[in-house]
């Protein structure tokens, strides 16, 4: 009984593939630790890796092949660490190192040793021979330190740092480190951004957008979809804050399908407001654009629900269509021959942006707010948005000014002829599930100035 106990035991501290320390006692013991910096002032320090090129093993031999290749490792690597420290296989082909009594400067001989020792490691397999290496990211743990989940989070972020700079390296955190801060920050927005779409806590607002002047009226409304996050007291949070991170780690498919659905259904159940609407522009992330399934996606949603396609402009950014210009063009051509209109939005950020317009077959260009912002007071910017404008015109294209704000800015852009305005200065963002109120069914048709 005793020997069964101490098994058990042994199990459930214990990674059953490598042998060694899995992620709840790693957790356990890097508790402790912090215990012990803050009790007697003592330094330690956490190594976080994860191996590159481990995927490689697993696609060309099998997992087989890679469960092998991690068992091998992890002896190598439990053979260079010391006696009183922590190797754990914390998931999958990543690895924890608690440093026991360890400076700085020691930490950095040690991660050096450890990477060294993967640089030299060879696996063979069948006669294929693979080379693997590993990004690390180092973190102090002393008095001063964070809580338990805040360091795994800060070395997590240090050893994603090493891997955007070139992979097979060490990324040291020190205090100050911004932009680690930065990241570890976004990070922890993901499972946010997943629970948030999960839980239905995203929400739908819409900005009109307004005609400049009597050549450039609409018949309807005409408005651009914009998104919100709420916290769990309820309170709104803003894109700025939630959205770089989904940008970041690829998570805006996931967001863009959210904002798609949940905009065609609110339109399929209010049909009289349907048969008013001029356009509803919704944004679109690059990487939905050149997502093939975001694609079919679309098509099958615009099958489903009763929302006409000439209702519904897609906005995309500037730099999302440069960067695939053939992906982004298939998916403009595909999604216009059913009767889409498209937006080219932030026109005017990008170098080449004027070289690559007539390639793109859009409907309207969103010229960056950063040059309409100041067009009253700066001359320069007065005359980019002018060039802008009649760049379109030409080209048989509507223009929509951004971050339009005050009274000023709409007359420089009624001399120069600019079609509609988007800003506050017309309206500010409202709740989309707001807008059939009746102090607020008609605000994109007329020209409300903020004061």
């Amino acid at each position: 009984a005793r020997r069964l106990q101490k098994h058990i035991i042994h199990q459930a501290a214990h990674d059953s593939l490598t042998g060694l320390v899995n992620r709840y006692e790693f957790e356990k013991r890097l508790e402790e630790l912090l215990v012990d910096a803050r009790a007697a002032n003592s330094q330690h320090a956490l190594c976080y890796l994860d191996l590159d090129q481990f995927k490689v093993v697993n696609d060309t031999c099998g997992h087989a092949a890679g469960d092998e290749l991690l068992c091998q490792l992890a002896t190598v690597l439990d053979n260079k660490v010391r006696g009183s420290d922590t190797l754990a296989r914390l998931g999958g082909d990543e690895f924890g190192i608690l440093l026991t009594n360890c400076g700085p400067e020691d930490a950095r001989q040690i991660a050096d040793i450890i990477l060294h020792t993967i640089r030299e490691f060879r696996f063979v397999w069948d006669d294929m021979t693979f080379r693997v290496g590993a990004s690390i990211g180092v973190v102090p743990i002393d008095a001063t330190g964070a809580g338990n989940k805040t360091l795994l989070s800060t070395a997590d972020a240090a050893c994603y740092a090493a891997k955007e700079n070139g992979r097979n390296r060490i990324h040291y955190y020190e205090a100050g480190d911004t932009d680690l801060a930065h990241r570890t920050g976004e990070m922890q927005w993901v499972s946010r951004i997943h629970r948030a779409v999960e839980e239905d806590l995203l929400e739908l607002y819409c900005q009109p957008i307004a005609p400049v002047s009597d050549q450039s009226t609409v018949s309807g409304e005409h408005y651009e979809i914009l998104l919100r996050m709420h916290d769990d007291e309820g309170n709104v949070i803003a894109p700025g804050a939630f959205l770089p991170a989904a940008e970041r780690y690829n998570l805006m498919p996931l967001v863009d399908k959210w904002v798609v659905k949940t905009a065609f259904d609110w339109l399929d159940d209010h049909p009289q407001h349907l048969h008013n609407l001029a356009h509803c522009a919704i944004n679109l992330a690059g990487p939905s654009v050149s997502d093939e399934n975001f694609l079919d996606f679309l098509m099958e949603l615009f099958s489903r629900v009763r929302v006409p396609a000439e209702k519904i402009c897609f906005e995309i950014t500037e730099t999302t269509a440069v960067a695939n210009l053939v992906k982004a063009t298939r998916f403009i051509t595909t999604l216009k021959q059913m009767g889409c209109t498209f937006a080219l939005d932030d026109f005017g950020s990008g170098m080449s942006s004027f070289a690559y317009l007539k390639n793109l077959p859009v409907d309207f260009l969103k010229i960056e707010g950063m040059f309409v912002r100041d067009i009253a007071e700066d001359p320069i910017d007065y005359t980019m948005v002018k060039s802008i404008n009649e760049l379109a015109h030409v080209m048989g294209k509507k223009t929509i000014a951004e971050f339009v704000e005050n009274r000023d800015i709409l007359e420089k852009l009624r001399l120069i002829g600019v079609d509609f305005a988007q800003g506050y200065g017309i309206a500010r963002p409202r709740p989309l599930r707001k807008l059939l109120d009746a102090d607020g069914a008609n605000t994109s048709r007329t020209m409300t100035i903020c004061e």
